[in-house]
């Protein structure tokens, strides 16, 4: 079982705040910039066949589940995610058309891969990925595929899901990383207030614990890092058999 936090700063923050409390800023000193306070990790499944990835940057996360059913299940959830930090979404102009350009990036390198190694042709992946984009009206791109989801939370709302699952039941995602068939995913925009809390989960953690506790658990914590570890303990109790893997972030204004 693994429990990472994760906090992102920019540069020297926790110091440069409290000094600009007292004085004037510096002349020529950089200001901070809105932030997610991320805390995340994957509970293992207790069948021992590891499917769950996933990646935190500064303005960027994204998990991938290749599922349990084969042991390159972790390969292509792997494979998924190492596109998308090639494509470098949160650099790119501010548009929704930019992460389906990420997640066909992502397909092409699934697909690649499965046809050129008939030992691996059934590599599939889902995909959930959001990206901050700051300024004047701050707001998150995010792109789905597949059997995860991605939950918003105002900061005195309740929280629900933004993305639907591409499954029947427990059966294999309907949309996939990889799947022959051409890939549309899932693309939005969500805007962002002090407070504002997003999290993605794979579907080990759904399986887990349900929707509707889920909900619960995310309006629960006064810090991501609080929130995991309750999600943690009621895991703890479930023992999923898959992966399950979930991360927290809270938005931060300058």
């Amino acid at each position: 079982m693994t429990f990472i936090v994760i906090t992102i700063l920019i540069g020297c923050l926790s110091t440069m705040a409290v000094y600009g409390r007292h004085r004037p800023w510096p002349p020529g000193t950089p200001a901070a910039r809105p932030r997610l306070v991320v805390a995340g990790g994957t509970y293992e499944g207790s069948q021992g066949r590891p499917s769950d990835v996933y990646v935190v940057q500064e303005r960027l996360i994204a998990t991938a589940d290749g599922g349990s059913a084969t042991r390159f299940g972790h390969t292509a959830a792997a494979l998924t995610l190492g596109a998308v930090v090639v494509a470098r979404p949160q650099y790119t102009t501010r548009r929704e058309q930019d992460l389906d350009h990420c997640v066909q990036e992502a397909h092409r390198a699934v697909r690649t891969a499965a046809l050129r190694n008939p030992a691996v042709s059934d590599l599939l992946s889902t995909l959930d990925l959001i990206v901050l984009d700051p300024g004047e009206h701050p707001f998150l791109r995010y792109a789905h595929v597949g059997n995860g989801a991605i939950w918003y939370r105002t900061k005195d709302g309740r929280p629900r899901p933004i993305t639907t699952p591409d499954s029947l039941g427990d059966g294999p995602p309907l949309r996939a990383v990889g799947l022959a068939s051409g890939l549309v995913p899932d693309t939005g925009t969500v805007p962002l207030r002090p407070g504002d809390r997003v999290a993605i989960v794979t579907d080990g953690v759904i399986g887990a614990v349900g929707a509707a506790r889920l909900a619960e658990l995310l309006s629960r914590g006064s810090s991501p890092a609080a929130c995991l570890g309750g999600l943690y303990d009621e895991m703890a109790a479930a023992e999923p058999k898959d992966d399950a893997t979930v991360i927290i972030a809270d938005f931060v204004p300058i």
